[in-house]
């Protein structure tokens, strides 16, 4: 399905209009109702949804429907991520194979669009014994909604931008692009690519680009002319969802919104910065547990043999050897009266979110 030819919608946009750009919202409908209310979005506006707007959320389902009661005002237009990309399901060379694969998938995860619609209709998912079984009743049930997701364009193309969930190759004209060079790019901004035009990207959660600070601001990389959104919604358990906010058509002042629930506290005491940090994040989790304690545990990055303290819930098993949830050391630099908001509260301190960046907190919280 990714080596297909891919799909660019152009889009020409009237001048003064403001631009905004959300990706990866992964079926969290609150987190992109809180955003777009944050923003203000109205009608004199464009959206920009760039892909990944489906799965691994509570509800892939009502954010679809609401993208697509959005999009009937004209201003909203959509790009198709990898987590898009259900309608390939009813192609005619959709194989036996990859039927079992999604069913799988979807037992395993137990949340996103195909168990989102089946359980609507009132199928019984622990006695389906192949998505296969069900295709018509989805067909029925649904169709506006597979409509819609047949219609996905894989990039969208205006005067001075790109708008790809992933990426996109510089050296290959786009109309010889396929789906999977717009959708399939990990670590876009590792991989030395520079383009003419901005692209704008999400799918890779940007947190993922430093490995001693946790930020979950958008990047903004002039020299490649590259702007990374992906803020971890849902994802990661300290993750926003951002909006990219392009003033017109033609500008590169560029600013951005993001939307988080954590509840706001303010900091009572000046806090020095750490001046030694890291961050084991996923992909590279594993580390030594050398002692296990009932709150905090001291463990061993296994790759670089970094030591810190790790709280016991974020081991993902009892042994000497684990994979753990994201986890920091980082203190954060911090003045009496900023706005934090609070992640985790324990015996010790606060991890706390500061303008985007995940850290620890030792004083006290009004």
């Amino acid at each position: 399905m990714y080596e297909r030819q891919a799909v660019i919608q152009p889009l020409r946009l009237a001048p003064g209009r403001r631009i905004l750009v959300i990706s990866d919202i992964h079926g969290n409908l609150a987190y992109f109702d809180a955003l777009l209310k944050k923003a203000a979005f109205g009608p004199g506006d464009e959206l920009i949804i760039d892909g990944d707007f489906l799965e691994k959320g509570p509800d892939s389902l009502g954010v679809l429907r609401r993208i697509m009661e959005l999009s009937k005002a004209g201003n909203v237009h959509c790009v198709c991520g990898n987590c898009d990309n259900w309608y390939d399901i009813f192609r005619p060379d959709w194989s036996p194979e990859a039927d079992e694969r999604v069913m799988d998938y979807v037992m395993w995860r137990q949340s996103g669009l195909l168990w989102d619609m089946l359980n609507a209709s009132g199928v019984d998912l622990f006695e389906l014994e192949s998505i296969s079984d069900c295709k018509g009743t989805l067909l029925r049930r649904f169709p506006q909604e597979w409509d819609f997701l047949s219609k996905l364009p894989d990039a969208i193309e205006t005067e001075s931008f790109l708008f790809a969930h992933a990426g996109a190759d510089p050296d290959k004209p786009l109309r010889e692009h396929t789906a999977g060079d717009f959708c399939r790019i990990d670590s876009l901004l590792t991989t030395g690519r520079r383009f003419r035009k901005w692209l704008v990207v999400g799918h890779w959660p940007v947190m993922l680009y430093r490995e001693n600070i946790v930020c979950a601001n958008p990047i903004i990389d002039r020299e490649k002319r590259i702007v990374s959104i992906d803020g971890g919604c849902v994802l990661k358990d300290d993750g926003q969802l951002n909006a990219l906010i392009i003033p017109h058509k033609d500008s590169e002042d560029f600013s951005f919104l993001a939307y988080d629930p954590f509840p706001v506290r303010t900091v009572t005491r000046d806090q020095a910065g750490s001046e030694r940090s890291y961050y084991i994040r996923w992909g590279d989790n594993q580390v030594r547990v050398l002692r296990r304690g009932e709150e905090f545990s001291r463990c061993r990055h296994v790759r670089t043999g970094y030591e810190m303290d790790i709280l016991t819930k974020y081991l993902y098993s009892d042994g000497e050897y684990s994979d753990c949830n994201d986890s920091t050391d980082y203190v954060l630099p911090l003045k009496a009266g900023d706005r934090v908001s609070l992640i985790e509260s324990t015996s010790l301190g606060y991890l706390v979110k500061h303008r985007g960046v995940t850290g620890w907190y030792f004083g006290d919280l009004a």
